[in-house]
């Protein structure tokens, strides 16, 4: 099989017709490691899009319904991809999740069961939120052999003192305005009966997954988003300025503790927080290595924040010996759906990582670290994992290899994920490749753009990535967001 090397652009960029929009995701498929796209089917009708076919994980499937979301045009995924897997012993799987979920610095501690029959895990017990429930089921989806989730046993406790529907929509409404991937100005919310209702205009189905999502974080029964509706006119950069400006230190600093305390893995942390002129400082201590990341991400997406200092240190609340370390990362290594088939040596020293391997591409390689990152103990991870010589771009661009893979297409196809990337397609970036390092300038409204335009440029090949794209400056001190409310703080934050 030739593998494509440019997407097609049509003729104009204001509608995108279904055909192009079904050609697009195919040819990302293509070029996406981790899926094989000769399993996958792909039809689209006025913007919404339906994948069948198969993956042999979790992970890969929901990584061709991400892929989907994020395409301009897309209005919707209706996914029916099945999971087609090697068989395992039941044992030997429910082994594997049971370890996994206890071996997660997070989720070690919940009181959730599983039972497994023929790939199919049933999880029971009782978690404390919408978010520990949601940080289950990913933990359990990276489990190699696992086909489908039965997750109605698996229930949120519920407190003595339940929000009130004003509440809720008033909560929903403050989480919006502090999120910097959604324009809250086009979306309306009302509660009725612990039933959320959403209506307005997102401009991208991501984004419209995204607001779904923090309407149960708040925790809503149940969401309906029928009148919420994906329009390309609500991608508009004028209509999101305000999201840019400046905001009061005092109220940002508010809004990330918020951010902090509702992801499961960093609430539990002795977490500063300071910001001066929209620039934040976290400070303290965090209990793995994973937390110490997410807080830095969860961080850069509230509203007002132009960038963060991450001097977290990780503790972990117990000693964990080395050697306690090293196994549980072969163990997680083992597991995974994405390397686990792979052999790697792993050394550990004082909590510090290094992992020693080969695989195939580097989407496997950053898989490794990922994987290595999650170990409970685990201070740091030096990743010396390998690709194989030919499959490294800069061997592909020497000038004296007739090979098609140069320079030129390189950049013509991160140019070209750019341009079908929903959330990228608009903004000021400029490509450069040499020897398959690609070098990223121009500006970007925030930091999540930032962040996916490198990942784009990655995914269609590139070895290296410099970026030196600008997230574009607040648009001034005049207006001021609102404060979040108490009730999304912890003292532990304060």
């Amino acid at each position: 099989m030739v593998t494509p090397h440019l997407l097609i652009i049509p003729a104009t960029a204001e509608t995108m017709a279904d055909t192009d929009i079904t050609m697009a995701i195919k040819r990302l498929f293509t070029t996406q490691k981790g899926l094989d796209e000769h399993l996958l089917d792909v039809a689209t009708h006025e913007g919404l899009v339906t994948l069948t076919g198969f993956t042999d994980n979790l992970l890969a499937r929901q990584r061709a319904e991400d892929i989907a979301l994020a395409v301009r045009g897309v209005r919707g995924v209706a996914s029916t991809v099945a999971v087609r897997t090697p068989t395992r012993p039941d044992a030997d799987l429910q082994r594997d999740v049971c370890g996994t979920l206890a071996d997660d610095p997070a989720t070690g501690d919940y009181q959730v069961q599983c039972a497994v029959a023929g790939g199919v895990v049933t999880l029971t017990g009782m978690v404390q939120s919408w978010a520990e429930k949601q940080l289950v089921l990913r933990v359990v989806q990276g489990v190699r052999g696992v086909t489908s989730l039965i997750t109605e046993g698996l229930t949120i406790q519920k407190g003595k003192i339940v929000n009130s529907d004003e509440e809720i929509t008033i909560q929903i409404q403050e989480l919006l305005d502090w999120d910097i991937r959604v324009n809250s100005a086009l979306v309306q919310v009302r509660t009725i009966e612990s039933v959320v209702h959403l209506s307005g205009t997102v401009g991208t189905a991501t984004e419209r997954d995204h607001v779904i999502a923090i309407a149960y974080q708040t925790g809503a029964a149940h969401v309906d988003a029928r009148d919420l509706l994906v329009a390309y006119w609500a991608l508009s950069s004028e209509l999101r300025r305000g999201k840019f400006a400046l905001r009061a230190d005092e109220a940002v600093v508010e809004a990330v503790r918020g951010a902090l305390h509702r992801n499961p893995r960093v609430r539990c942390s002795e977490t500063l927080v300071q910001v001066h002129e929209g620039i934040v400082t976290l400070a303290g201590t965090v209990s793995n290595l994973r937390a110490r990341q997410e807080a830095e991400h969860d961080a850069r997406l509230v509203v007002g924040v132009t960038e963060v200092h991450n001097l977290l240190k990780v503790r972990p609340s117990g000693l964990v010996p080395d050697a306690d370390i090293r196994q549980a990362i072969l163990a997680a290594l083992a597991r995974d759906p994405y390397v686990g088939h792979f052999f790697f040596t792993v050394s550990v020293s004082n909590g510090q990582a290094t992992v020693h391997g080969q695989v195939d591409h580097a989407f496997e390689r950053e898989r490794v670290g990922d994987v290595a990152a999650g170990a409970s103990g685990v201070l740091a991870v030096a990743n010396l994992v390998a690709e194989p010589a030919e499959a490294r771009p800069e061997a592909l661009a020497r000038p004296d290899s007739p090979d098609p893979d140069s320079d030129y297409a390189l950049a013509g196809r991160i140019r070209e994920r750019h341009f079908w990337s929903a959330s990228l397609h608009d903004q000021d970036i400029d490509v450069q490749v040499s020897h398959g390092h690609a070098t990223l300038t121009g500006t970007v409204d925030s930091w999540p753009e930032r962040q996916q335009a490198t990942l784009e440029a990655y995914k269609a090949g590139a070895h290296d990535v410099k970026n030196h794209l600008l997230v574009l400056a607040p648009a001034g001190p005049g207006q001021q967001g609102p404060h979040p409310p108490a009730h999304l703080l912890t003292d532990t934050h304060r």
